[in-house]
């Protein structure tokens, strides 16, 4: 679609509400193809409603005179996924079918690797449009399809309120360096996005897929690791998400401010989870809450939304080493070897942590909390991860093990903000402080802080009750 010249082309909006920001093309192919359809490669944005990918599929499919077809691959090796995040995706995907269904467009989900499921689909493309990604493994699978496909491959970035090249072109060392980066495109890119008629419906021809509308005999076909099992207490996809918004808005944002470091209160959104797998969009979140008008609650909760989520994305986007050890800022390497012989009053290995048997009665609940819910208060990771640094023979040996368990129990595990949220507990987007044992001038948390900030005794209650119900519905 040409830019008006009148206009600078970075300030063109493709389609209504898709900023041209958002699309790349992955390969050098102008020609559409003489395929049967448009391939929309659905991976990252699983969602049916404010996809911009989507969108622009469908419009693009418009133009051609040409049916949808969506296609997402279920990969059975997905790097630390457990039988829980399966469960999860699962239950998101079966909303994504029922959707798209309502609106003419074919959707299917078939076993492989999602390169494979997508580059086998494209062949009979006029044209592909996937979705982003920022971990390494994804852009692999993009690099792949873009490489062996026969006609343009389009992605379009819907995961994020700014497109993460056009916020920064480095690495960001904290949020306050990011945060006017980000809010100078702000207005632009917190808009409406509508949903497209589809003109063509008919695909002409069956295409296998799984059976969704039954997840539980679809989980047993797949060969995963199934040491954690779902989860009973949270389900996943658009529909719950947005139940659950709608709750946070109503009874939880008008104490946020508040509330949202006190881990025995419910003041919090859970929408970390659905951001993960992409079944709600950042953007539309962020335009419901500004609904309920100004304030310190909304600007607390978008200043997490947006700034501190996509400082995440920018860590993973251009630090190679995200997610090792290595990719450490050099002063917490530093400092954290200087004291890495340092006596440790209490040493734990790895399968006592993962159990709970500590002797701290805070960091147990913690535990449990992430085991039995996929889930654990946001101040509750942080001393969480804390101690594990104080408590491990070395400071390599704690960041393995952080790592290890955050990605095996959380729902929102495996993605950029787990990968930058681990680096934070070793000092990444952090500064220096008072040098002390084991931590050198890593920030350091301490039980004695959470009781004089917090009531973590209410919070073990808290936790007590949660592992009751989950208990009892299994």
């Amino acid at each position: 679609m040409a830019p008006d010249d009148t206009h600078d082309v970075a300030e063109i909006d493709v389609y209504a509400g898709i900023q041209s920001e958002r699309v790349q093309q992955l390969n050098d192919i102008e020609e559409i193809g003489d395929g049967a359809y448009v391939l929309y490669w659905m991976q990252q944005s699983q969602r049916a409603e404010f996809n911009h990918a989507l969108e622009y599929a469908v419009h693009r499919a418009n133009e051609l005179d040409q049916p949808i077809l969506v296609c997402f691959g279920i990969t059975e090796d997905y790097p630390d996924a457990q039988e829980r995040h399966y469960s999860f995706m699962l239950e998101g995907l079966a909303d994504v079918a029922e959707a798209l269904e309502k609106r003419g467009i074919t959707f299917v989900a078939q076993r492989g690797t999602p390169d494979d499921v997508a580059a086998k689909l494209s062949k009979d493309a006029s044209l592909v449009v996937t979705d982003r990604g920022y971990l390494r493994i994804q852009g692999q699978w993009r690099d792949r399809v873009a490489k062996d496909a026969d006609v343009p491959v389009i992605q379009v970035e819907s995961d994020v309120v700014v497109p993460v090249e056009l916020a920064s072109d480095k690495k960001e060392t904290a949020a306050r360096t990011l945060r006017p980066k980000i809010t100078k495109h702000l207005e632009r890119f917190l808009a409406p996005l509508r949903a497209t008629t589809v003109k063509n419906t008919s695909l002409g021809r069956e295409i296998a897929g799984e059976d969704l509308s039954d997840i539980p005999t679809l989980l047993k076909k797949l060969s995963i690791e199934r040491d954690v099992p779902p989860v009973t207490i949270f389900t996943g996809g658009t529909t719950a998400a947005k139940t659950m918004l709608r709750h946070f808005i109503e009874d939880s944002l008008p104490h946020y401010a508040e509330n949202r470091n006190q881990p025995q209160t419910n003041d919090v959104s859970h929408m970390s989870k659905y951001l993960h797998f992409g079944q709600i969009s950042p953007v539309y979140l962020a335009l419901e809450v500004k609904k309920a008008g100004g304030g310190e609650n909304v600007d607390g909760f978008l200043e997490e939304l947006i700034i501190r989520r996509e400082l995440p994305q920018n860590f993973v986007f251009y630090e190679p080493h995200y997610d090792s050890y290595q990719g450490l800022p050099d002063w917490a390497r530093e400092t954290l070897q200087k004291h890495a012989t340092d006596k440790r009053e209490h040493v734990y290995t790895r399968g006592q942590l993962e159990k709970g048997e500590t002797h701290d009665e805070y960091w147990n609940a913690a535990m449990r909390e992430m085991v039995v819910s996929g889930y654990m208060h946001n101040h509750m990771r942080m001393y969480w991860g804390k101690k594990i640094i104080e408590w491990s023979k070395t400071p390599e040996t704690a960041y393995r093990t952080a790592l290890y368990l955050n990605n095996r129990y959380f729902l929102d595990g495996r993605d950029a903000n787990s990968f930058s949220n681990i680096a934070w507990l070793f000092g990444q987007h952090d500064r220096g402080w008072t040098e002390r044992p084991v931590f050198g001038t890593v920030r350091y948390m301490n039980a004695a802080g959470l009781e004089r900030k917090t009531d973590p005794k209410a919070y073990v209650e808290k936790v007590d009750k949660i592992a009751e119900q989950v208990e009892s519905e299994s």
